[in-house]
């Protein structure tokens, strides 16, 4: 059995190295192999193994940038829960996905059943895609609106 798979046929479990790698490239994710290879202390054709490793099994799902979204003309941030239609996620997911602004969506439990995190240029447009595009998806039969004042992106140390 190849030393990565388990014998369940999952993944092979992420050791330390693994982990600081992953710290790592989310704090930057341009990082260049060679400067991750030296901040963990590891050969930089191991790191290059590891990374590679890594997106193939889906553990890193891509890279990208952390944006200002103030400074991009996204002053406002809001999260919206919605109440849906029992069995409706799927369908709901798809609309909410392609709806401008859409940063994050979660299937959750509690009182309200989808949270969705939406980055607009102002309250006018957070209130047209509120009650004009959210409550036009037929499944949607509630939203309640809270509005962010201010947010942290929570990072690993480097």
């Amino acid at each position: 059995m190849p030393e990565d798979q388990l014998p369940s046929g999952g993944e092979r479990p992420l050791d330390a190295i693994d982990e600081a790698i992953l710290r790592l490239l989310r704090n930057d994710g341009r990082a260049s192999v060679r400067s991750v290879a030296e901040r963990v202390h590891i050969s930089r054709a191991n790191a290059y193994a590891r990374i590679n490793r890594l997106v193939e099994s889906q553990v890193i799902r891509g890279f990208t940038a952390r944006i200002d979204h103030e400074r991009a003309g996204q002053g406002t941030c809001a999260y919206v829960t919605l109440k849906i239609v029992q069995d409706s996620w799927r369908t709901v997911r798809e609309q909410l996905a392609r709806l401008p602004g859409a940063a994050h969506i979660a299937l959750v439990s509690g009182d309200f059943d989808v949270l969705l995190l939406v980055h607009t240029s102002d309250n006018r447009q957070l209130r047209e895609l509120v009650l004009t595009r959210i409550q036009a998806i037929p499944e949607v039969l509630s939203t309640r609106t809270l509005l962010v004042f201010e947010e942290t992106d929570l990072l690993p140390e480097p």
